[in-house]
């Protein structure tokens, strides 16, 4: 009895001792999602009424950041390249959705009602047929011929024509601010309990949402979406079995541009925009893809969401709040952070190297 229970005992506590252990990284991480818990939880226990507005704002702003991170992700996952210029084209292309509103159809506030709808349907189909335009040609004369050049040439080339693009819009639009009359009503759709949400608000997810399930229709059931996912994971084996990787490439650019356009249209109902707005928009976006999982559709949209609802609570809520002047900082450390923890996003998508 006693050798069998000495024999048994090696196996009974073996387990444990072998269990891997929390490494310190993950503790400091868990410490940290511990303590911006309890800061969300006592700013809601504080003012209940700011802070579900506040979640309302930031949800709206995390849905335009969303269809800027969607752009990111699409073109990553299927040549592993972060498009730098991605968000100067969505400032290239509000700026021209500027045009289209101020100057080809000139509206005012003052224009009816069945106008404004009419010009703004047909902006829309403009600035997505700009978007993708433009991302297009950045592919073809750009990436192309650098498909099978090392990554560093590629990811050089994007940084260049990250500028590229910011001067082209500079030179054609100049320092100036643009923005346009208040077409969408900024009355309440609801007021509960003190919690306000406007009319503008509502209208851009009433609009990105549909998009986002267009493109995850797209992606997931269509002939095309299928040759994007089947480049993504192996482009040579793609080739072998039939499909065009080159025309793919760039109906992925096209999409990416057309997410753009949506997303700087209702940019720039929103807010204002002029040639560097991109610069900033573009980095919160890319950080929202990594923080979701880059490669990943639903975890771009999650991360851009996360981002949105960061800021808003950072700017909006009161207590023990560092203010908007640590935005940037809070983001841009947030990034920092996911590539120290959990590198792979959110959702846990690996895209490091191809199957």
């Amino acid at each position: 009895m006693a050798a069998q229970a000495g024999g048994e005992r090696p196996s009974l506590f073996g387990a444990l001792l072998n269990r891997p252990r929390p490494r310190a990284l993950s503790l400091i991480g868990l410490v940290f999602v511990g303590v911006l818990a309890l800061w969300l939880v006592v700013n809601l226990i504080k003012e209940p009424q700011d802070f579900f507005t506040v979640f309302l704002i930031g949800l709206t702003t995390g849905m335009v950041y969303a269809l800027a991170a969607l752009g990111y992700t699409l073109v990553y996952g299927i040549l592993q390249l972060i498009n730098f210029a991605h968000g100067d084209v969505f400032a290239l292309t509000g700026l021209f959705a500027s045009t289209m509103i101020l100057t080809v159809f000139g509206l005012t506030e003052e224009s009816g009602t069945a106008v404004v709808i009419l010009a703004l349907g047909v902006t829309l189909l403009a600035v997505v047929t700009f978007g993708a335009t433009v991302n297009t040609v950045i592919e073809r004369v750009a990436y192309h011929r650098l498909l099978a050049a090392p990554r560093v040439a590629l990811l050089i080339t994007a940084v260049g024509m990250s500028f590229l693009v910011q001067n082209i819009a500079l030179a054609l639009y100049d320092v100036n601010f643009r923005r346009v009359p208040e077409f969408i009503p900024r009355t309440d759709v609801f007021s509960i309990g003190g919690v306000h949400y406007q009319w503008n608000k509502l209208s851009v997810i009433l609009i990105t949402v549909p998009v986002l399930l267009a493109l995850t229709w797209l992606v997931q059931s269509t002939r095309q979406g299928k040759a994007m996912r089947a480049t993504a994971q192996n482009p040579d084996a793609a080739a072998m079995v039939g499909i065009n990787v080159n025309r793919t490439i760039s109906f992925t650019f096209a999409l990416a541009g057309g997410l753009a356009g949506v997303g700087a249209l209702l940019y720039l109902l929103q807010f204002n925009i002029r040639y560097d707005t991109g610069f900033e928009l573009g980095l919160i976006a890319f950080t929202s893809a990594v923080l979701g999982g880059i490669g990943n559709l639903t975890g771009a949209v999650l991360g851009a969401v996360t981002i949105g609802l960061i800021q808003a609570f950072n700017e909006g809520l009161s207590w023990a709040t560092p203010g908007s002047d640590w935005t940037r900082s809070i983001v841009f450390g947030l990034l920092i952070a996911i590539l120290v923890f959990r590198p792979q996003g959110l959702l846990g998508e690996q895209t490091a190297d191809r199957a």
